[in-house]
């Protein structure tokens, strides 16, 4: 019973309970009809059996009125939406005004047969007795989903009816109205108890239904967490090839997969620190998602790579890529500094550089690939010609994974001299590739080649042994140097094995440089600094090729246990201009200064040796001075020279 009363009690209070009104209604108004016909069908029939014995206002005027009333509530339930398409204002709305009229009507139908009771003989009398009955508890039924609004009929209709009776004085007539009154009561309870069962039922389903709405919110939600980017907000990986899948399987005609990939982004992370790196990138994502308002689609793919979906052909797509470079390239400012990066983009258009999204996703990724090698900071665009270069590439990894290492791979020297003495101090062992399927191979194919197969450390031990044979067959105060990739410091087990074959050949490690280029580096700095400890901790030197051509900052090359800074050809070409001799005496003085030994490449002309030399270099590599050659030229030529001198 308490529980019933609570039930009844939250409905009555709970500000929450506007779908609980709007189910009442709902249930509410297929008893209205009923109700209503019960009241006109027993209204005519009293006013029938008093139409002698009672005047024409009671008998005809006053239950046409009430009978008309009937049928006018009845339409207007009747067209009320069905199937709780009513609000929650609306039900209460309508709740309310069903009691007022509930009461009215209570009032009105039990003075009608008040006034009907004058007249008649005792059978006229027992009709409106059974009248009051029959009606009132037949609306106690039919206003079962209204419990106020039929306690209130009760009240007034068994109220009054039993007060008139009670006043009438006769026993049995009484008896008959307290009869009624206790009927009546028993059933409102009944009725109560079935409402609070009916009231507990919607509000569990309410509750369920809450329940469900909350999971499938708490489900989209992961579903978003899922495919967003934590950092940048941007959606991540996950979603973007759900998006390249949603494309190609709704048909568009023309769309456009773009990789883009950020220059210089890794020395400022190295430089700043990791907290000024992810600022960097959330600005940078903030200007991307600007230029790819709209139908675009910007994610974040990882690192400091992102992907990009335009609805747009490879026109198109190429001026609005090249608009994601220029926002790019705008100065950024962080807390410690303004910085500079740039970006690279590759493009891919559907269906002419593939139709599945695996084929566009890799054709995107390859151009973006040769942006980066070939148009740093530029757009290309997958095209006919980079397939062939594909094809190319292809043929190359099938040739080299069937090739016999030993048999196919050389190395040939480049000496390094002393630039006042023009004294043979160094060789560089560089590496040659002669195919018997597909011809000669460029030493940038096959390093390339040997990365993508995964074979790059058997490339580089197969190398590094050839090297060391020649470098025994040296006199013991010339030098090996000799060149090591990224994927070559990243591997742990590359640098092992490389100190196992030093150890073993019998060559003084004093005599072995490691040369490694800028880019290299910039991969994984505190991995590259462990593997050039243990390089450097056998007593080789180790060398930084390529200078001037990367993103090595200053602090990178205080950083890192170089000992030798090889300058790239490219400044050795700048030497005939003043200006470029500047520039190449000011990165003299920068080795100096960091005691560095200096190495000028790229040395094609009397002059630029010269001018090295007055620079103040005091080693120096290129055509001009020698070719690479067998390690039998080089021996050659060292005992020429000793003749000469």
């Amino acid at each position: 019973m308490d529980g019933r009363f609570s039930l009844l009690k939250r409905y009555r209070y709970a500000a929450g309970a506007t779908d609980f009104e709007v189910a009442q209604v709902s249930k509410l108004q297929r008893q209205i009809a009923p109700l209503y016909s019960l009241l006109s069908l027993s209204a005519a029939s009293l006013a029938f059996t008093h139409r002698h014995v009672a005047p024409t206002v009671l008998t005809l005027i006053l239950p046409a009125l009430l009978i008309t009333a009937c049928i006018v509530r009845t339409v207007r339930w009747m067209m009320m939406p069905t199937d709780r398409q009513v609000t929650p204002a609306e039900a209460r709305g309508l709740l309310r005004r069903t009691l007022i009229m509930a009461g009215i009507l209570a009032v009105l139908f039990v003075s009608w047969a008040i006034a009907l009771d004058h007249y008649g003989g005792p059978y006229e009398q027992g009709h409106v007795a059974m009248f009051v009955a029959v009606t009132v508890l037949g609306c106690v039924f039919c206003l079962g989903y209204h419990p106020h609004a039929a306690a209130l009929v009760c009240a007034i209709v068994i109220g009054t009816f039993l007060a008139y009776c009670l006043s009438k004085g006769s026993e049995v007539i009484s008896a008959i109205a307290i009869n009624i009154a206790l009927v009546t009561g028993v059933i409102l309870k009944v009725l109560r108890d079935s409402f609070a069962g009916f009231l507990s039922l919607e509000l569990s389903q309410q509750a369920l239904e809450q329940k469900r709405a909350e999971a499938q919110e708490l489900s989209e939600e992961n579903a978003l967490l899922a495919q967003t980017d934590p950092l940048t907000a941007l959606p991540n990986r996950r979603y973007f090839f759900a998006e390249l899948d949603r494309l190609l399987a709704d048909g568009a005609q023309s769309f456009t997969v773009a990789l883009l990939d950020l220059d210089g982004f890794k020395p400022v992370n190295d430089t700043y620190g990791h907290a000024q790196g992810d600022q960097l990138l959330q600005i940078i994502s903030q200007r991307l998602r600007h230029v790819g308002a709209g139908e675009m689609v910007v994610a974040r793919l990882g690192g400091d790579e992102f992907g990009v979906l335009m609805r747009l052909d490879a026109r198109d797509a190429m001026a609005r890529g090249q608009m994601f470079c220029d926002i790019v390239k705008e100065p950024v400012p962080l807390p410690e500094a303004t910085v500079v990066v740039g970006c690279s983009l590759g493009l891919a258009s559907y269906p002419d550089a593939g139709q599945t999204a695996q084929d566009l996703f890799d054709r995107a990724d390859f151009a973006l690939y040769h942006a980066k090698a070939q148009r740093r900071g530029a757009c290309v665009v997958f095209s006919s010609e980079l397939e062939e270069l594909i094809r190319s590439e292809q043929a190359i990894d099938s040739a080299f994974q069937a090739a016999d290492l030993d048999g196919e791979l050389s190395v040939v020297f480049q000496p390094i001299f002393a630039t006042r003495e023009l004294e043979l101090v160094a060789v560089e062992a560089l590496a040659r590739w002669e195919s018997p399927q597909i011809g000669t191979v460029s030493p940038e194919q096959l390093i390339a080649a040997a990365e993508r197969v995964g074979m790059a450390r058997r490339t580089t031990l197969t190398l590094f042994d050839k090297a060391l044979v020649g470098a025994a067959r040296l006199p013991q105060d010339v030098r090996l140097t000799f060149n090591l990739s990224a994927l070559d410091i990243a591997d742990e087990m590359t640098v092992t094995c490389l100190l196992e074959r030093l150890a073993a050949s019998g060559v003084a490690p004093r005599r072995i440089v490691f040369e490694l280029t800028e880019n290299s580096l910039i991969t994984d700095i505190g991995t590259a600094r462990l593997s050039l400890e243990r390089l450097r901790n056998t007593g080789a030197q180790l060398a930084l090729d390529d200078f001037g051509t990367g993103f090595s900052s200053l602090s990178t090359l205080h950083e890192l246990p170089f000992d030798i800074l090889k300058i790239d050809r490219s400044f050795a070409a700048r030497l005939n201009d003043q200006t470029g001799r500047r520039l190449v005496s000011a990165i003299r003085g920068l080795a100096q200064t960091l005691s560095l030994q200096c190495v000028l490449e790229g040395i094609e002309t009397e002059q630029q040796l010269v001018e090295a030399t007055l620079a103040g270099f005091d080693y120096a590599q290129g055509y001009y001075l020698a070719r690479p050659g067998k390690i039998e030229d080089v021996i050659e030529s060292l005992g020429k020279h000793k003749r000469a001198a």
